[in-house]
Formats: structure tokens, C-alpha cells, sequence
């Protein structure tokens, strides 16, 4: 069927009538200008693809009239315009693609109907660990490590861009995600099939919401759900409300736009912005530049949104010219937002729109701060750090509490390193990396952690040696700043070299740490530190033996590193003391805002982008010296232990299955509140005493082979062992941290992979029970495929964060939550006992059903399939499943 809203198409240059775009303008209808910024552009790729079938003019309504239908919990298709992927989740996306191809084919389908029908990249930058640091050939040492560790991963990768249309991948060594994104991939207006349209992007990273900086609309999905994406499936979403945060105010000398995003972080978690948009508006928004506004949407998730939306104004189209984009089509991604109304002055309060409810925070009231110890959101004034981190010591065990015993606060370890004699106590910064895209993505952060370090080199301040120091830029135009502006050399004199362009510590690549550290820490039972320009702390995250871990601005990851502890009051003590005996105050040696805007004026300039950006695809020479195959189906090999074909799609039939109730189920595991993907996820290193480790020693690799999880997710059999492998999971069953759980048919205490096998072989289905927030943290599909493989049919919880639940619902695993004001301990629930979960026949979006006890109790919780299209992909045994019977009929 023709689209009909044809009638409002026309070209936006008359000399040019091949060029078109939907002119909503001409709608004629006055919701439109009332419309949140991010709204609109759901409601233009909703008109654009209106075809009565996937996308209907009941849509189209039901968008436009946002501000009654955003309380109605009204469900509407969304076709983004690209997706992005990171090599962690792609490798297992493009492994389920090839996968997929081999499924159609054994239905009697054309294999080579599985392609990417959506426009994807794939961006290697979650393999390179920070293996050598503090040395001059750090990179070089690192890089080749990377391919020795991953050549296998990269030729099927390799294999993939050639197998797949429609599918580019950015080779490692080129930076991290969405800092290439932002500073390249990006379009901000596409210009394709001979139509102008709003750029926007689902990734499979929670943090593609940094790209909304730029006023592309973008957020993170589960793999499961963007492979879907890429075959042309249009997402299916509740219309969000919109909270509009308005920004008033200049930002005080001496605040980092990491100070912002920590406040903002904190401020929008206590506000409560689960599953909804943030929209920035106000007059503060133009004292910030795209840098900083990338910044704060980076952390999107950290506060809890869907979206985090900065609409396109006039520094955006400068931020273009900046980075070297071509200028014709930046005069006309003007030209187009101007027409349909959706190019923003944030000064003129006229173009406010509409929002669901507005919160207001003056950038002059924001003070220097950082995050931690163990989340995001727990931000904590620099002033009062100290302070802070001494009453975590003794308080409770928790988020901000380590429970130290009173006695224990000042204990002091000796160690040697390198034949000099060093102390550790607890606060001890053992960690100290720039990295992140949250931050290396801003000029302004990066100059001035430069510029700080060089007046410390010049005041005669150094870095302990044990201190793992390391920079991981986000792309290559950093390093080029770095060098032009003349401050990387001050940073390699504090440590500071470039390690690799990738996330690296900030998703817990940080490598070994010094085995005399280690040491120390375990025989002090010490609360060492990490200090880091990430987005995410999460316990067990950056490195085992760092229990505490704060996010801060560049500028202060090199401050605490200097000072060698968290324990210190900036104001009041010296962050040391040169060789003349002078103390230097970190006031000393802390650059004025106007120092680092001269610097940033004249260094960070177009020529640096357009260079490092025309040869992104062919710069690495390890990448182009890989060879792959070009068949275009896969030819799987047995003895390989990092893609193996994945058995998601053994025995599918084109026949559905009718969905059966879940008879006596065994509970798995029982957690409280925020469990993250972090937990659940195989991430980080592979333990040598766990399943995964033991598996991949019977298939004759020695520990220095295991690698990270991250880099074998294409490998099921690794992936299901690691899945609950966290050392630091807290599971009601057992009295300590570690993955573990009671087998209770033996009541034996056993790995949580070897107690699921044994209830598998038994045929018995589990199930598991938490608490508030469960699977917040980064998107990872595997936190869905893991408790899939290891025979979880359902969890039961209070709350999910978004992108989770609907990685459960897309491999079939049922999301159950509690009637609100219940829970576990309401319901004097145990874990103990067997569950009965009723499905019945006939199912409906978010119904109650009823759950039976083998105790006798009956309870009821919601089924948590929101939309009539998850319930049709639950029909399917999971979204890759319904995408398979599709294509091979």
C-alpha cells in the first residue's frame, strides 16, 4: 500500500526534485509545534514508513497527539535510521546472524534473505585490555596482544563484512564507539533513497545515548533487539513521556563538564526517569558545547533513561564544520531541520514545547565532585571526599559501606616494587586511567588534564611507579591535540601514556595489576581504589581487587594519582612536595577555564578530523593483513573456543509451539535489589577455579589463553559457564559474595553453571527471584542468553531496567514482576520452595497470572510482555526465532 502521507512530500531544493523530505510542517495540524523535539522525530520516521502494516496511520495519531496518549501506556513502531554495534555484542549479533542463515536454510529458505536490510557498523573497541601501561611502547605492545588474543574473532568478523550487505565494520585501533560515531558516523540529517529524514540509531551499548548530544535521537537496545532492527523490524515501544530539564546559569571556573553529568546523574535518579526521555531545554544549554552535552547524555543510563535529547541548534551545525564534515551537506541538514521546525533555539523560550513535567538545575550551583565508591549515581562533592570514603570503611555493607572493622581503618601494608619500598592502606589509589568516551570525547576535560599535567611536572610532583596509570583516547584526533597542543609529553611523565584506542578500563579491561600489589591487598584485606573518567563503578567492574572505584574528571584522575590516596582534603593538604620542600596545593597547579578554551581554539581544528577520519578503514595494517573467507555461509570449525554455532535455533520447526505453564520450578538464585548485567553478564577476566575456566583447560588452553569473557561471547559453552560468575554476586542462599548457589534436591553448595546442569539433567526448570532494578548497567544480550542456556524459563522481580527486559522477552524468558507493594519478603517467600507459574491460553499485554506454591500459597504478579508484538515474539520461542519462521516462509 502507498504511504499516505505522500501528499506532504516535496523537494527541499526546487533545482533539485529528486531530492525529497516529508514536510511536517504541512501537516496543518498545531500538536506539531507543541511537540517535545524528540517526539517529532519518532512521529517523521512514523509517517515516512507509514504502510499500513508494520506502521499505521493509527501510529502516526497516536504520536501526534503525545500529550494525552503519553499516560496511556500506548504502544508505537519506531524504524531508526542506522544501527551501531561494539565488537562484544556485534561478534555474538553476527554469529546469530550466520546462524540464522543456517536455520533458514534447514527450513527449506533462502539463506541469503538474512541481511542487514538497516544500514550497520560495527566498531572493534572492547577488545584491547590494558595489558603494558607506563611505558613508551605501550600502545604497540597492547595492540599486538589484542590480535594475538583475538585473530579468530577479527577473521570472522572480517568474514562478515564481506558475507553481509549493508554492514561495515571500523577496525580496531580506530577508538571507542560512540566517540567515532559522534565525531564521524554520524549525519545528523541522512541523506539516502532520495529522501532528507532526522538521523537516529538503537546500539547495542547502553551508552549510545551519547550521540542525543548531538541532536540525534539514539539509545541503547539489547543485541537481540537490533538484530531485529537490522532485518528491518521496527522496534516496538511505549510512547515515553518526556521530562524536560531545563538548564540556567554558567558553570563556575573550576567545574568539568564531568561535574555536570555527576550532578545531573544523582539529580535525575532521585527524580525518577525510568523508561521515559529527558529533553535538555533552557538557556544553559547554549553555554555548553556539543562536547559537554555528549558528556551528559553519555550517562543516560546511569540516570536511568531512555533517552537523553539535546535537539540540533546552531553550535550542533558548527560542531559539523568542526569535525570535518562535508559543508554542502551541512547547509542542507540546516536547510531541512529549518523546514519541518525542528532546528532549536534554546534562548528563545517562544520554541519551548510541551513536556510531561520540567525540573530546573543552575549550572552556577554545580561544584567539583566525583561518584562512587560503587555506582554511578552516589556522587559525592570533591571537598568531601575524604570524609565520605572514611565513613564508607565502617559503615554497613552495602553501596557506600565496606564494613571495616574501627580497629582495622589505618592498617598499613608494606610491599616492594621494583626494589624500592612502598605502603598501602586502605584508600590507596592503585588504579588511575583516563579513558571512557564519556570524557576523552571532550577537548575541554582532555586539555585540561593535559594542561594539569604539566604544571605538576613543572612544580616537581610524580606518580607512585605501583600506580597503574594509563590514557586510552577515544579516537586518534585526542592523540593528535595532545601532541599539537604540547602537553602529552607531561603526560607520559606522570604515567599517562597512550595504552590503546578502545573502553579499556572503564569496562574492565584494565588489566594485571602488579603482583607485590596484589599481594598487599589481599594480606591487608585492603579497600583499594581506582580512580577513573568512566561511566560505570559497579562492584567487580574495573578490577577485582579495586573495592572501591570513583568516577571523576580527567583532571582529577591525575590529581588522586599524584596524591596516592582518596584520603585527602584538596583544600587543606598538599596533593606532595616537591624536592625543594615546597608543598604544592592542587589550587597550585589547576588550569583556569580560559587557559584550556585558548588551547582548545587553537589546536582542536577541522584538518586534525578530516585526517585521522578519510583513513579510519585502512589504517590498521594487522587488520588488512587478516584473511577470511568469502562464502556466504559460515563454515563453522569444531576446535575453535571462541565461535562456535549456537544451538538457539536447534530443532525450530515452522510450526509454533503453544506456550506451557511452568510445573514446579526450582529457584536458581535469589538476589535483593540492583542486580546489574554486570552480575549476571559473563564480563572481565576468566577466574581460573570456574566452569568456564575449567572448560576451556579440557579443550587444552592454559590460563594465560582464557582471555576476557568479553572476547569469547561468540562462544555459547563459555558464555553459559560464565553466566552468575561475578565474584562479587550477593545471593540470599549463601552467606558470602561469589557465584555460587544451594543445589536443593542435594543441598549441595555448588557453581551456579554446575547446580543449573544437574537441575537440567534432572528436568527440572528454574526460575530466579530480585529485587528492585534488576538487569540495570550496560546493555548485554548475554544477561539474557546466559539464564537461557542455563534453563531459567522466568524471572520474578519488583522492577527491570528497560533494555534487560527486553532481552528476556526476546530469548523467551519470562519477565514476571510483583503486584506493587509485593515482594519476596511481603509475600514470605524463601527461594525454598517450587513455583508453578500458570500461562494461559489466551495472553494479553502486562496481564496478572497466578503463581502456586508448593507450600499451598497462591500469588499473582504481572507478566511483563508490554506490547501485542512481544507476546507474538514470546509465541515464537523469542524474537530470532519469529525473524527465522518469517524469512524461510
Amino acid at each position: 500500500m502507498s504511504n499516505p502521507f505522500v501528499k506532504i512530500v516535496e523537494p527541499l531544493d526546487p533545482k533539485q526534485p529528486l531530492k525529497k523530505f516529508f514536510n511536517l510542517s504541512k501537516l496543518g495540524d498545531e500538536r506539531y509545534t507543541r511537540l517535545p523535539f524528540s517526539i517529532r522525530v519518532l512521529l517523521e520516521a512514523a509517517i515516512r514508513n507509514c504502510d499500513e502494516f508494520l506502521v499505521k496511520k493509527g501510529d502516526v495519531e497516536n504520536i501526534l497527539n503525545w500529550k494525552v496518549m503519553q499516560h496511556k501506556n500506548v504502544e508505537v513502531p519506531f524504524r531508526p535510521a542506522r544501527v551501531i554495534l561494539q565488537d562484544f555484542t556485534g561478534v555474538p549479533a553476527v554469529v546469530d546472524f550466520a546462524a540464522m542463515r543456517d536455520a533458514v536454510k534447514k527450513l527449506g529458505g533462502d539463506p541469503e534473505k538474512i541481511n542487514p536490510i538497516c544500514p550497520a557498523d560495527l566498531v572493534i573497541d572492547h577488545s584491547i585490555q590494558v595489558d603494558f601501561s607506563r611505558q613508551p611502547d605501550s600502545l604497540q605492545k597492547n595492540q599486538d596482544l589484542e590480535f594475538e588474543r583475538n585473530k579468530e574473532r577479527f577473521e570472522f568478523l572480517k568474514w562478515g563484512s564481506r558475507a553481509f550487505k549493508n554492514l561495515r565494520i571500523i577496525p580496531p585501533g580506530s577508538g571507542i564507539i560512540h566517540q567515532v560515531n559522534l565525531e564521524y558516523l554520524a549525519r545528523v540529517v541522512m541523506d539516502q533513497d532520495g529522501y532528507y529524514y532526522p538521523d537516529s540509531v538503537v546500539g547495542t551499548d547502553s551508552h549510545t545515548t551519547m550521540i542525543d548530544g548531538l541532536g540525534v535521537l539514539g539509545w541503547g537496545v539489547g543485541g537481540i533487539e537490533a538484530e531485529a532492527v537490522m532485518l528491518g523490524q521496527p522496534i516496538s515501544m511505549v510512547l515515553p513521556e518526556v521530562i524536560g530539564y531545563k538548564l540556567v546559569g554558567n558553570p563556575q571556573p573550576l567545574v568539568t563538564s564531568t561535574d555536570i553529568v555527576l550532578t545531573i546523574t544523582k539529580h535525575l535518579r532521585q527524580v525518577g526517569v525510568v523508561g521515559k526521555f529527558v529533553e535538555f531545554f533552557g538557556p544553559g544549554v547554549a553555554q555548553l558545547s556539543i562536547a559537554d552535552r555528549a558528556t551528559i547524555a553519555n550517562m543516560c543510563p546511569e540516570y536511568g533513561a531512555t533517552a537523553a535529547y539535546f535537539p540540533v541548534d546552531d553550535i550542533s551545525i558548527g560542531y559539523l564544520i568542526q569535525t570535518g564534515r562535508d559543508k554542502e551537506k551541512v547547509l542542507n541538514t540546516k536547510k531541512y531541520l529549518e523546514a519541518v521546525g525542528m532546528l532549536r533555539d534554546f534562548k528563545n523560550s517562544s520554541q519551548d514545547p510541551d513536556f510531561t513535567q520540567v525540573v530546573e538545575l543552575d549550572l552556577h550551583t554545580v561544584v567539583p565532585c566525583c561518584s562512587g565508591p560503587k555506582r554511578p549515581q552516589d556522587k559525592v562533592a570533591v571537598s568531601d571526599m575524604k570524609k565520605d570514603f572514611e565513613t564508607c570503611l565502617g559503615a554497613k555493607q552495602g553501596f557506600k559501606g565496606f564494613q571495616i572493622a574501627p580497629d582495622r581503618h589505618n592498617s598499613i601494608v608494606k610491599f616492594n616494587f621494583e626494589g624500592c619500598d612502598f605502603e598501602l592502606t586502605h584508600g590507596s589509589v592503585v588504579i588511575a586511567a583516563i579513558t571512557s568516551c564519556t570524557n576523552t570525547s571532550n577537548p575541554s576535560v582532555m586539555l585540561g588534564a593535559g594542561l594539569l599535567a604539566k604544571k605538576a611536572v613543572e612544580a616537581g610532583l610524580t606518580v607512585k611507579p605501583y600506580i597503574k596509570t594509563s590514557l586510552s583516547p577515544g579516537s586518534g584526533v585526542v592523540t593528535y591535540y595532545l601532541r599539537e597542543s604540547g602537553v602529552m609529553s607531561y603526560l607520559s611523565q606522570l604515567g599517562f601514556d597512550v595504552v590503546g584506542y578502545g573502553c579499556m578500563t572503564c569496562i574492565g579491561n584494565s588489566g594485571p595489576l602488579p603482583e607485590s600489589v596484589v599481594e598487599a591487598i589481599t594480606q591487608g584485606d585492603l579497600v583499594a581504589v581506582g580512580v577513573l573518567s568512566g561511566n560505570r563503578n559497579f562492584e567487580g567492574r574495573v578490577h577485582p581487587n579495586t573495592r572501591a572505584n570513583y568516577l571523576a574528571s580527567p583532571p582529577l584522575v591525575i590529581a588522586y594519582a599524584i596524591a596516592g590516596t582518596i584520603r585527602i582534603d584538596f583544600e587543606t593538604e598538599p596533593l606532595g612536595i616537591n624536592a625543594s620542600g615546597k608543598k604544592i596545593f592542587l589550587k597550585d597547579i589547576w588550569p583556569t577555564r580560559n587557559e584550556i578554551q585558548a588551547v582548545e581554539r587553537q589546536f582542536v581544528i577541522p584538518g586534525m578530523f578530516k585526517e585521522v577520519y578519510q583513513k579510519i578503514e585502512t589504517v590498521n595494517k594487522s587488520w588488512n593483513a587478516l584473511d577470511a573467507p568469502s562464502d556466504k555461509l559460515y563454515t563453522w570449525n569444531p576446535k575453535s573456543t571462541y565461535i562456535k554455532s549456537p544451538p538457539f535455533f536447534d530443532g525450530l520447526t515452522l510450526a509454533l509451539q503453544t506456550p506451557k505453564t511452568i510445573e514446579s520450578a526450582y529457584v536458581l538464585l535469589s538476589f535483593g535489589d540492583s542486580v546489574t548485567t554486570d552480575h549476571i553478564s559473563p564480563a572481565g577476566n576468566i577466574a581460573r577455579n570456574s566452569p568456564a575456566a575449567r572448560y576451556l583447560t579440557s579443550r587444552g588452553l592454559t590460563p594465560r589463553e582464557f582471555n576476557s569473557y568479553g572476547s569469547r561471547r561468540g562462544n555459547d559453552a563459555v558464555m553459559a559457564r560464565g553466566t552468575f560468575a561475578n565474584i562479587r554476586l550477593v545471593n540470599k542462599f549463601i552467606d558470602k559474595q561469589g557465584p555460587q548457589t544451594i543445589h536443593f534436591p542435594s543441598g549441595e553448595i555448588l557453581d551456579v553453571f554446575d547446580a543449573a546442569e544437574r537441575y537440567k539433567q534432572a528436568g527440572h526448570p528454574l526460575i530466579v527471584l530480585a529485587g528492585k532494578e534488576y538487569g540495570a548497567g550496560s546493555s548485554r544480550d548475554w544477561a539474557a542468553k546466559g539464564p537461557f542456556l542455563l534453563g531459567v524459563k522466568a524471572v520474578l522481580a519488583e522492577s527491570y531496567e528497560r533494555i534487560h527486559r527486553s532481552n528476556l522477552v526476546g530469548m523467551g524468558v519470562i519477565p514476571l514482576q510483583y503486584l506493587p507493594g509485593e515482594n519476596a519478603g511481603t509475600l514470605g517467600l524463601t527461594g525454598r520452595e517450587r513455583y508453578t507459574i500458570i500461562i494461559p491460553e489466551q495472553l494479553k499485554p502486562q496481564m496478572n497470572i497466578q503463581i502456586k506454591l508448593d507450600t499451598g500459597k497462591t500469588f499473582q504478579a504481572i507478566m511483563r510482555f508490554d506490547t501485542d508484538v512481544e507476546l507474538t515474539y514470546f509465541h515464537n520461542g523469542g524474537i530470532l526465532n519469529y525473524m527465522i519462521r518469517k524469512m524461510a516462509s
